[in-house]
């Protein structure tokens, strides 16, 4: 299942690399890209009940997720 996140605050590719790097480390999570250019990250998850913790996260480095979507 792949969650889609509007993210605002990713200003460089540093940030993008914050991003993946922190919620490459949370069990279940198996592939994340994102992109500040689009301000969205796309996580690739076994569950969908992971969505609270990938957004606390990205809150935790400092960006606010602002929407989401589930494909």
């Amino acid at each position: 299942m792949k969650i889609v996140l509007q993210v605002k605050g990713m200003v460089c590719e540093g940030c993008e690399n914050r991003v993946c790097n922190s919620l490459k480390h949370i069990k279940g999570v198996e592939e994340v890209v994102a992109s500040f250019k689009d301000e969205k990250v796309e996580i690739f998850v076994k569950k969908k009940d992971l969505v609270e913790d990938i957004k606390k996260r990205i809150t935790d480095l400092g960006f606010q997720v602002i929407g989401e979507t589930y494909e």
